[in-house]
Order: structure tokens, then sequence, then C-alpha cells
């Protein structure tokens, strides 16, 4: 599992100019793709990564000042545009793989304690955000 952490001071998804997820205040938007081989363990130990990574202001985490996060599933992170003009998604688990163990990290965050607010798996999203610092990590399990 792929997931694009960016620290965030504010953060929306909407679909079809309905808000869908939303959370304020220093927190973590969290982009989530998924491979083929990706398994429920790792969607366990991606969220505890999520929830204690320190790179919120003054090196803390999550779990340590309880910051929201909003989670959205994003399978172009398993993008591969090496080579020609057009990206291939060859990498990207389908549908039915990636959505439970999207859900699974999810579901890990709040068993964690963490508010998590998400997108709508498979839906064309809008995603808005403040970037603080910027700060942008990739991390991989």
């Amino acid at each position: 599992m792929r997931a694009v952490l960016q620290r965030v001071s504010h953060a929306r998804v909407t679909v079809e100019g309905a808000v869908v997820g939303e959370i304020t205040g220093p927190g973590l938007m969290a982009l989530v793709g998924v491979t083929h081989t990706d398994t429920e363990a790792e969607a366990r130990r991606l969220a505890a990564k999520i929830w204690g990574l320190r790179i919120l202001e003054g090196e803390r985490s999550c779990s340590e000042v309880g910051a929201p996060v909003l989670v959205v599933s994003q399978f172009t992170l398993y993008g591969d545009a090496r080579k020609g003009r057009r990206p291939t998604w060859q990498a990207a688990a389908p549908g039915p793989v990636a959505e439970p163990l999207v859900d699974a990290v999810v579901k890990e965050l709040r068993d964690l304690g963490a508010r998590v607010e998400t997108g709508v798996f498979g839906a064309m999203m809008s995603v808005s955000l403040t970037n603080e610092g910027p700060f942008t990590v990739v991390v991989e399990v």
C-alpha cells in the first residue's frame, strides 16, 4: 500500500457539489493507493503509520494531538508514466480488491482513536486543501 500524506489546516472532498468529507485544524490528508498484493495486515500497518507519524507542527503525530485525518482512495498512486506519454494503471488493484483495503485503513484509524473523514470510493471527487509547510511525504508499507 502507498499513501501520500499532506499536513493540512483544512481539507475537503466534494462529490457532485456536495461535501462528503471535511477536516479543519491541524491534520492530515491521506491519499491511499492499493496494489494487487496488498493485504489487511498492510492496511493495519499503514493506518498505524499515518496515526503515529510525527509530521505535524513541532514533530508531533495525529495521535499526540488528536488531529483528524481525511482519507481518499487514489488508484493513480500506482500509475506508471516511465514510458510514452500515457500512464498505465496495471499496478493499481481493481475496485473489488482495493475498496475493502481502503475501508480497512479507515476502520483501523478509527479503532486507534482517530477522527476520520473520507471521500467516496470510485466517485469523481473534487479535493481541496491547504497544505501547511508545505509538507508532503510518501509512505509505503
